[in-house]
């Protein structure tokens, strides 16, 4: 190891050993129950896996095509290729979410998106959002756009929902008997359950205890404040960064996304590991961590 490594190792190190004696005790784990941890763990390499079919595209990061939720329903946004940015701040590369619900595609697509029911805007730079919705089908499509509220091409394929009633009956549960359905039945309802509210920044796709093949996506969120790219000076905002050590607390390394993106690709040899996460300020200040959460990769892609 060469001076400038020892000293990239060291700085490293010094920056993450804060965030472990500072983070919270425990990273959210993997469920309890034996059938709803199988079921949680068979859906893992989807949630991880690396599509590189677009270079710049937006997507629903924990909703599919016929998925059948309750309301209110989570929707987190995920984008690859451009930062997020609040609205009103011009960046060539970076914008904003917009949320079209039950409508099409607009027709003039260089006009700017109306304010309605059925556009709904995300000019703080969130990363997610709590829906509510009427029981029967509804349709969601997500489209990015700029500082002006004027659509980037860049838009998710729609998707049908399926809502069935609202929250605060019974939760689906698993048969063992009847796996699959059961099992499709209850992921689907809990990877839409609307998060806990308070500022909290986490990893959308994973939790404490899987296993993952790498290279995998790291897809991140944040709650009660806004994702913009460093330096822009946006109030209430600011911007991801995560680190991995080994399970000894040794530093591997460390990733600061100060353009504004919401999602990376992590690549690691086969090996047991811990990613702590941090939602920084505009001027590098710490503003949330996240707990150590433990990932094991089994394999590497050739």
């Amino acid at each position: 190891m060469d001076h400038m490594q020892r000293r990239s190792v060291a700085a490293c190190a010094a920056a993450w050993a804060f965030v472990a004696a500072t983070s919270p005790l425990l990273a959210q784990g993997l469920p309890d129950d034996p059938l709803q941890r199988r079921c949680w763990l068979d859906h893992t390499a989807e949630r991880t896996v690396v599509d590189l079919r677009e270079p710049t595209a937006v997507r629903f990061s924990n909703l599919k095509h016929g998925y059948t939720v309750r309301s209110p329903v989570w929707v987190e946004f995920g984008v690859r290729g451009r930062g997020v940015i609040p609205a009103g701040n011009p960046h060539d590369k970076a914008g904003h979410h917009h949320l079209l619900v039950d409508t099409p595609l607009p027709v003039a697509h260089r006009d700017k998106i109306p304010f309605s029911s059925t556009h709904v805007h995300f000019g703080k730079g969130q990363t997610g959002t709590s829906l509510e919705l009427a029981p029967g089908p509804h349709t969601l499509r997500l489209l990015f756009a700029d500082h002006d509220h004027r659509p980037y091409f860049v838009f998710s394929r729609e998707i049908t929902i399926h809502v069935v009633a609202a929250r605060g009956g019974p939760a689906p549960v698993i048969d063992p008997a009847r796996f699959a359905e059961t099992c499709a039945a209850w992921y689907q309802d809990t990877v839409s359950t609307p998060r806990p509210p308070g500022k909290d920044v986490y990893a959308k796709n994973l939790r404490s205890g899987e296993s993952v093949s790498s290279p995998f996506v790291l897809s991140l969120g944040v709650m009660g404040l806004g994702v913009a790219p460093a330096g822009s000076k946006t109030k209430d905002s600011g911007h991801f960064a995560y680190g991995v050590s080994t399970r000894a607390g040794v530093p591997v390394l460390r990733q600061e996304l100060s353009d504004g993106r919401t999602e990376a690709l992590v690549e690691l040899p086969r090996g047991d590991y811990q990613i702590e996460l941090q939602f920084l300020g505009n001027d590098g200040s710490v503003l949330l961590r996240s707990a150590p959460m433990q990932v094991n990769v089994v394999r590497q892609s050739p």
